[in-house]
């Protein structure tokens, strides 16, 4: 009762015919076809992209060299009595 017929699909489709016709439709589904045509084009092209990218970075990229943490205390006690030097 509430859900929608064959029937109603049908006579949707009619009005919807007679109101753009038949050359508006073609048009539009020609130009709704070609851009979903662009997009899988486009997702398509971003995926092999990224897998480039992917094979392109080295794994020692992002290598660090370790400091000793230890000797920046004692620096920074110099700095301070430099700094409290010139403060007078």
């Amino acid at each position: 009762m509430g859900g929608i017929s064959i029937t109603k699909i049908l006579i949707l489709v009619v009005l919807v015919v007679l109101l753009f016709g038949t050359k508006k439709l073609r048009g539009l589904g020609s130009d709704l076809g070609a851009s979903i045509k662009g997009f899988k084009k486009a997702m398509s092209d971003d995926d092999s992209q990224s897998k480039t990218k992917d094979a392109d970075v080295s794994p020692t990229d992002a290598d660090f060299v370790a400091k000793s943490v230890e000797s920046k205390p004692e620096a920074k006690a110099e700095d301070t009595k430099s700094q409290n030097k010139e403060q007078v």
